[in-house]
């Protein structure tokens, strides 16, 4: 029992960069973690995490064994889990990975009625743009668009079944730069650019009867897209240059009149995104508690209130 909670332990603080942060998200404290680490380290005769005052990292060791540690582990909880099937209501934790435009726009309206029905889940959110292994991550599913969804994942729709890009600027602007009428009228305006953490720039696109045109914007401001879309916006409502963003994010400014739909007829539609997660036979409680809430949540944005 000791080496199980010492093992679980090391995976925690492995998980959350550091003691603190993972006793706060496990419920336990920070000694006990410490202690426990300490003492599997020991035992094993070998360094597992390098601690300095700021973070805490793994080891070449330590990364050995918690790669191996964790199918283990999650193994084991989905084989404790069994028990939640004799209860009134699922309990646990919930962990999910998401963009910052599926935070926004597809969960918020979802996570509040969801505990409101299963108040016993606890639901933990990691927002970041680049596609990772949910598993690995130690999340028990993830919300992305299909083309970047692996073949071995089951995907269930989530939120709107289409959405579009949208292009807007502020009226002042428009009145002072002109209106474009064509995507490639864009070479002669101000565009602000969306990077995300890779250091790829997001690209412009265009769809209309059949015609595809892609266009790389450049402008007099460039923001990571995780954090910095509210600086981007901010930005384009103040009159500095023109924003592509989620339609649903800028809808609220265009009907406020801070921000004036451009090159409407050519926002190009695409599939809505998917929550996805491993094809196990047997799905931890709190997943598949949400999985069934998703299923019957409604897909039109409209409804999404």
């Amino acid at each position: 029992m000791h080496d199980f909670q010492d093992l679980s332990a090391f995976v925690a603080v492995a998980r959350h960069g550091g003691f603190r942060e993972a006793a706060k998200r496990e419920q336990l404290s920070a000694s006990g973690l410490s202690e426990a680490v300490r003492r599997l380290e020991v035992r094993l005769g070998v360094r597992l995490l390098n601690r300095t005052t700021r973070s805490v990292a793994t080891t070449e060791a330590g990364q050995r064994l918690l790669e191996r540690l964790r199918p283990a582990l999650s193994e084991i909880d989905s084989a404790l889990d069994v028990v939640n099937d004799f209860r009134d209501r699922p309990t646990g934790t919930l962990r999910l990975n998401v963009p910052g435009s599926a935070a926004k726009l597809i969960l918020a309206p979802i996570i509040a009625p969801f505990l409101r029905t299963y108040p016993d889940i606890r639901v933990e959110i990691t927002v970041e743009e680049s596609f990772v292994d949910v598993l690995a991550e130690g999340c028990d599913a993830g919300i992305r668009y299909g083309e970047m969804l692996e073949q071995d994942m089951i995907a269930t729709p989530i939120g709107p079944r289409e959405q579009r890009f949208a292009v807007g600027g502020a009226p002042s602007y428009l009145d002072r730069k002109g209106r474009p009428d064509h995507p490639r009228d864009l070479l002669n305006h101000d565009c602000l650019e969306g990077q995300f953490a890779s250091g790829r720039l997001a690209a412009w696109e265009f769809e209309r009867d059949g015609e595809t045109i892609r266009m790389d914007p450049s402008g007099p401001l460039r923001v990571t897209v995780r954090g910095g879309i509210d600086l981007l916006i901010g930005t384009a409502v103040r009159g500095a240059g023109l924003i592509m963003l989620f339609e649903d994010w800028l809808q609220p400014h265009f009907d406020s009149g801070e921000l004036e739909p451009v090159l409407q007829p050519w926002w190009e539609r695409f599939p809505g995104p998917f929550l996805y997660y491993p094809g196990r036979r047997y799905l931890p409680s709190p997943l598949r508690a949400f999985v069934d809430f998703v299923k019957t949540w409604p897909s039109d944005p409209g409804n999404l209130t």
